[in-house]
C-alpha cells in the first residue's frame, strides 16, 4: 500500500527527457486527493534548491491552494459538527455569538463582508479590523474571538489553510468577577425554613439546589430512579435546559457532571415525605417519572419556573435577590468555609477539575488564607 505523503514533504525525480522535477504536497482536496506544487530544473541540485524554498513557504502558511469555501460556509459546517459534540443550549450560544461576527449565519441576505471572504484569504489584519468594528462588550468580544479561533483552527486541521489568522489577534477580556452574591448562613437558614413551609414542589427543587449544589437543569432533570432514599444518595445523569424558549433534555455539562451526591439528612427527610405523597402509580411508573413534573407529566416543570418562584419568595421574606444559580454557589462557598478540601467541592459540584473550583471561589479562599497566620515570636 502506497504511503500517504504528509503535507510539506517533497519528492524529486528525473523525467525520461532528462528534466528534473520536484513536487511538494500542500494539502488534500475534500475527496482526499493530494494538492501539489511542482518545480522544474536542469539539475537535481537546482530542483532541490527550489523545493527547499517551497517548503519554507509552505511551513509559513503561504502555499495554500485557493478554495471557494467562505468563512460563513465553514462556520456553518463547524456548527453542524458541534451539534453532535455539545449540549443544545451550548450550540445555541455558539451560533448566537458567532452570528454577531458573521451576520449571514443568522440572515443569509445580511451585509456580511467578513463572512463572504474566502476562507484562505483571511489575514490577521482582516480579523483585527473586523473585531475592532464590532464595538461589543469585553465579555462578548472574548467569546467571539474564542469561537472564531476554534472555527479557523478546525480549517487548519483539515488542511484548508496552513495558519490560523485569529491566533495573533488578542482582545481585552472582561475583569474577573465573583460567581455572584451568595447567601449568608443565616439567610440560607431563613430561606430553607420558608421553602419547607411552602407546599409547591418547586420549593423542594430549590432546596436540592441549595443543599446539594445542583445546577437548575440537573435538579429539574431528576427522576425517582436517580434518588436512592435508603442510602441517601442522588445520581446526576441528565439536565433539563431551555433552548429556543422550550425545555430540552441533555447530558450533564461535562463528563464529571455525572456524579453521585450525598443528600443531607433534613433534605432526605423532605424527599421521603414527598415520595410518600406520590399516589396512583405503580412502583415502576414512579421510578420512571420526573421528580418535578410540569403540567404535562411526561416532561419536567418549565426551566424558568424556579426563577420566578425564588424571586417572589425572596421578596416576601425581605431577603436580597439572588439568582437560582447562586444557590449552588452558596453551597460551594459554605462547604469551603467549613474546611472542605477543594478536590471534594469540585467533585460534589461536578467541576471538570479542581482548578475550575479554585477559579470560581478564589476570592473566598484568599479571605480564608488571611486567617492562617503563624506567630511564634
Amino acid at each position: 500500500m502506497a504511503r500517504k505523503r504528509p503535507p510539506g514533504e517533497g519528492s524529486i525525480y528525473q523525467r525520461k527527457d532528462g528534466l528534473w522535477v520536484g513536487a511538494i504536497t500542500v494539502g488534500y482536496t475534500p475527496r482526499g486527493n493530494p494538492r501539489r506544487k511542482v518545480v522544474y530544473g536542469r539539475t537535481r541540485q537546482e530542483v532541490a534548491r527550489k523545493l527547499a524554498e517551497l517548503q519554507v513557504l509552505h511551513h509559513r502558511g503561504l502555499l495554500a491552494e485557493p478554495a471557494q469555501i467562505t468563512v460563513r460556509d465553514w462556520a456553518e459546517d463547524w456548527l453542524k459538527r458541534k451539534a453532535a459534540e455539545v449540549r443544545p443550549r451550548t450550540l445555541e450560544s455558539y451560533r448566537y455569538h458567532l452570528a454577531k461576527a458573521i451576520p449571514s449565519l443568522r440572515d443569509p441576505t445580511a451585509h456580511d463582508r467578513f463572512g463572504r471572504m474566502r476562507l484562505q484569504s483571511v489575514q490577521p489584519l482582516h480579523v483585527r479590523r473586523h473585531l475592532d468594528g464590532l464595538r461589543l462588550t469585553p465579555h462578548a468580544m472574548k467569546n467571539i474571538r474564542w469561537l472564531l479561533h476554534a472555527v479557523f483552527e478546525d480549517a487548519v486541521r483539515m488542511e484548508l489553510i496552513h495558519r490560523n489568522p485569529v491566533a495573533p489577534v488578542k482582545v481585552k477580556g472582561p475583569p474577573r468577577k465573583s460567581p455572584g452574591r451568595t447567601l449568608e448562613p443565616d439567610e440560607a437558614r431563613r430561606l430553607l425554613a420558608a421553602l419547607d413551609a411552602h407546599p409547591s414542589t418547586l420549593a423542594l427543587a430549590l432546596r436540592l439546589m441549595l443543599t446539594c449544589g445542583l445546577r437548575r437543569g440537573e435538579a429539574l432533570g431528576l427522576k425517582w430512579e436517580d434518588v436512592d432514599l435508603k442510602e441517601g444518595i442522588l445520581h446526576v445523569r441528565r439536565a433539563w435546559a431551555k433552548v429556543g424558549g422550550k425545555g430540552v433534555i441533555s447530558e450533564p455539562k461535562t463528563s464529571s457532571g455525572y456524579r453521585a451526591v450525598p443528600i443531607p439528612p433534613t433534605t432526605l427527610e423532605r424527599l421521603r415525605a414527598y415520595r410518600e405523597s406520590v399516589q396512583g402509580l405503580s412502583e415502576e411508573e414512579v421510578q420512571r417519572s420526573w421528580l418535578f413534573p410540569g403540567r404535562d407529566p411526561s416532561q419536567p416543570v418549565h426551566p424558568d419556573a424556579p426563577d420566578h418562584f425564588l424571586r417572589r419568595l425572596l421578596a416576601r421574606l425581605g431577603l436580597p435577590q439572588v439568582r437560582v444559580h447562586d444557590l449552588r454557589h452558596t453551597y460551594g462557598s459554605l462547604l469551603l468555609a467549613h474546611g472542605a478540601p477543594v478536590e471534594l467541592v469540585a467533585e460534589r459540584m461536578g467541576h471538570a477539575n479542581p482548578n475550575i473550583t479554585l477559579g470560581i471561589y478564589r476570592h473566598l479562599l484568599e479571605e480564608e488564607r488571611r486567617g492562617w497566620v503563624l506567630d511564634i515570636g
